[in-house]
């Protein structure tokens, strides 16, 4: 850049003297100071923001970030124990293969005609996780779990015309973060408490936070510390006052688990990421959710739903939007909520991994990850000092390790394992701080008994320092 001369940027084109001297002309201004000038000086900033200097080669740029990419530590160099509702699972190769073809990949949000098999493969999604969960009506993915959890509160709420949603204590924290924040509005939560010893909500309470006003009850099964509730028993309490029972479900799970459904609930939610998805750094996630062909509940749902119709020519079928009138595309303003960015990608994602692993594959991948669960259940009991927070409870995928019997603090811990490639447990203080010195320790198929024995002797050793 020669000094005295405007800034051009090389693949920018509107850095551009002349570029940007046209466009101002075209919309009548003088400079693009004159589209600030409703902007008081003093909330303007008076200097440049202080960043150093552009990187003007792309060359040099892909160095800069690539540098930045390596400081990460992730899971393909380290042996990963973290969960809590993002998983490291085998991706089988097909499923990048077909989320990477052109045809889905770049399709957004056009229509079927320029978006050749989109609606189909969408629709395909949709039928398998209804045969999993036992559900007649799944939607195409929202954004996460996270926000699915949130929407499916507020359909309830809609519904029943209440405000009250009584959340299990043993939520994920950032979950129910999410839940308030959408729901705050038309919404008020409580949580229901759940046994210190047995990691599970006692009956008895929350059925004495159901009144005429709650709209819901939302628990997940398993929960976020792992642990299985009686969901048929939840069923009872909500129903008895005429609330919706909303369960969050981890999909792989009913490999070995009874669906929602068979034991009363209502409306069914979770994120699809364990089906075919990499962890990717905060992205990889999709929110389903699911209910009975009800079509009071179905004309509760804001995002969309595809359906199978046939056309003009017999013997040929569409596939496209169920009740459109429904969505704030419809709506707009007076839609139910507004519909965003969908998850899409990662709904054809999650089909093509569905119907690679059939009925057996999903009891197979299930009952593995059960099975490691219980060994390592065993194994980490027997170190010195710790115990398994609600041992006398079933687990599916992760559980509650307590450090508190070792006098190191959780953070401790997870540096010496850190020091020794290995990620080990959420740190549950903040979040539940009624445990003290506890962590979250998920497992899945990837992990091996030996890599669960490396686990336990670092621990061991960690401890021992």
């Amino acid at each position: 850049m020669e000094p005295g001369k405007p800034f051009t940027h090389p693949y920018i084109p509107n850095s551009v003297p002349a570029v940007r001297d046209a466009m101002l002309q075209a919309v009548g201004a003088a400079s693009t100071e004159d589209f600030f000038a409703d902007i008081p000086a003093a909330l303007r900033m008076q200097a440049p923001l202080a960043l150093p200097a552009p990187h003007l080669s792309e060359a040099r740029l892909k160095r800069h970030v690539d540098g930045l990419l390596r400081k990460n530590a992730h899971c393909a160099t380290h042996l990963s124990f973290l969960g809590g509702g993002c998983y490291q699972h085998h991706v089988p190769s097909i499923c990048d293969e077909i989320n990477g073809r052109s045809e889905f990949a770049t399709a957004y949000a056009g229509e079927p005609y320029d978006d050749h098999g989109r609606f189909q493969a969408l629709f395909e999604y949709c039928s398998m996780m209804g045969a999993l969960l036992e559900m007649d009506v799944v939607n195409v993915p929202v954004y996460d779990g996270m926000q699915a959890a949130a929407t499916a509160v507020r359909m309830a709420g809609r519904l029943t015309g209440r405000r009250r949603v009584v959340v299990a204590g043993h939520i994920n924290p950032d979950k129910l973060s999410v839940m308030y924040n959408y729901g705050r509005a038309d919404l008020d939560f409580v949580s229901a408490p759940f046994g210190a010893k047995s990691g599970l909500l006692d009956i008895g309470a929350v059925s004495q936070l159901l009144d005429q006003h709650t709209a819901a009850v939302y628990v997940d099964i398993p929960s976020f510390l792992g642990t299985i509730d009686d969901g048929a028993a939840l069923a009872a309490a909500a129903h008895a006052v005429g609330a919706l029972f909303v369960v969050g479900v981890d999909p792989v799970s009913l490999g070995v688990l009874a669906p929602p459904a068979s034991y009363g609930a209502d409306i069914v939610c979770g994120d699809i990421q364990p089906l075919g998805m990499h962890m990717n750094y905060g992205g990889g996630q999709g929110g389903f959710i699911a209910s009975h062909d009800d079509p009071a509940i179905v004309m509760q749902y804001p995002s969309r739903l595809f359906g199978i119709v046939p056309t003009s020519v017999p013997g040929e079928y569409g596939f496209g939007d169920v009740a459109y009138s429904r969505t704030s595309f419809d709506k707009r303003e007076n839609g139910n909520e507004f519909v965003g960015t969908a998850a899409a990608l990662w709904g054809i994602t999650a089909g093509v991994f569905l119907a690679l692993m059939g009925p057996q594959g999903m009891g197979e991948l299930a009952s593995g990850i059960a099975q490691r669960t219980a060994y390592a259940k065993q194994r980490i009991a027997r170190l010195p000092g710790v115990r398994i927070a609600h041992g006398g409870s079933s687990h599916f995928r992760e559980f509650v390790v307590d450090f508190n019997g070792t006098g190191l603090p959780v953070g401790a811990i997870n540096a010496a394992l850190l020091k020794n490639g290995i990620f080990g447990g959420h740190d549950l203080g903040s979040a539940f701080p009624a445990l003290g010195q506890c962590a979250l320790y998920a497992f899945s198929e990837v992990h091996t008994q030996e890599d669960i024995d490396l686990l336990c002797a670092t621990l061991e050793k960690a401890i021992q320092q």
